[in-house]
């Protein structure tokens, strides 16, 4: 059996279609993986800020269970659990954020600019939305080339009220590309609930001013997600067109790791926790008798075991040197 912690990407890809288990243990990795990254920041290991996705993982997880290799994604600042979702490995995402050399993009992008092709993940962003016309360039080029290829834009529910937004989501219906929108509604736009900055809560309805097909699903369950993601990406890649897709989630964590979060609702957070797609799913799996409690806990333990030694080791590694500074610059060759 494949020990997907040390796999390849494209290895720890393929390791999520072999169903609710292994979507599972990769959630479980997401969580702990940015729980440790959370102590290192603390800790002053690490420099800068960080945006958690801790209580989204089944939207990440479904997401690239559905996805071939070859297809492209762009996603937002808080991309950790995306990027480890679609294959990038913990080795490297780790590196990455505490900028050593071995990071997935050499060290010098940290923690908001994570990228790795052989599992087509495009940048992911620090600007808000930015993503989106990558991503519909994208599945224009895939159209353009006659391929199969789906493009997807990962985004949060306050970038549906900027420009690029409206326009991804209007070049994408006129030229019928083969892109989906996925817009992770998690109620806060940074520090803002979604009440205070826009005048409706369910933003799928925005497709219809596009003549767009659009969906809703509880971004909190992995097996619906997969269900509804498969839908829209089939309609992409046979030749149907976008599709957007909102999934209802929640961040338990603050916008950042400065961020407490004292503007939540009270109880609010308590009631999504309820809702944990760790524990949804945990209990999904006992129910359906593909593993007891005792296991799921001994591998809830040695996931969180290896990723404290994981920490230990990257922080022993090189950072980069000054030349990183223009390993991916690209200027004329002078005549």
């Amino acid at each position: 059996m494949t020990d997907v912690f040390t796999a390849s990407p494209r290895e720890r890809r393929a390791a999520l279609r072999d169903g609710l288990l292994a979507q599972f243990e990769r959630m479980v990795e997401i969580r702990a993986i940015e729980e440790e990254l959370n102590r290192l920041f603390a800790a002053g290991k690490v420099h800068g800020t960080t945006h958690l996705a801790l209580g989204q993982e089944a939207l990440v997880v479904g997401l690239a269970a559905q996805l071939r290799d070859d297809d492209h994604v762009t996603g937002t600042y808080r991309g950790h659990a995306l990027s480890l979702a679609l294959g990038v490995t913990p080795r490297s995402l780790v590196a990455e954020i505490m900028g050593r050399d071995a990071g997935v993009t050499g060290g010098v992008g940290g923690s908001m600019h994570l990228s790795d092709l052989d599992v087509g993940l495009l940048p992911t962003f620090a600007i808000v939305g930015a993503g989106l016309p990558v991503a519909t360039g994208s599945a224009l080029a895939f159209q353009t080339r006659g391929e199969d290829r789906v493009a997807v834009a990962v985004f949060g529910d306050g970038a549906t009220n900027i420009g690029a937004f409206h326009e991804s989501l209007n070049l994408a219906a006129v030229w019928n590309l083969p892109v989906v929108f996925l817009c992770d509604n998690n109620l806060y736009g940074e520090y803002s609930r979604i009440d205070r900055t826009t005048p409706i809560e369910d933003l799928h309805a925005r497709a219809e001013s596009y003549d767009m097909p659009a969906d809703v699903v509880d971004g909190m369950d992995v097996a619906a997600v997969e269900d509804t993601l498969s839908r829209a990406i089939q309609r992409a890649r046979s030749g149907g067109g976008p599709t957007l897709v909102e999934a209802k989630t929640y961040r338990f964590a603050g916008h950042s790791r400065a961020d407490t979060a004292p503007y939540r609702r009270e109880g609010e957070l308590e009631q999504w926790s309820e809702r944990d797609p760790l524990t949804v799913t945990r209990r999904r799996i006992i129910e359906e008798g593909l593993a007891d409690d005792a296991t799921l806990a001994r591998l809830e333990s040695d996931i969180a075991e290896r990723v404290t030694a994981l920490a230990a080791e990257v922080e022993a590694l090189p950072a980069p040197g000054l030349e990183a500074m223009f390993r991916n610059v690209w200027a004329p060759k002078e005549k």
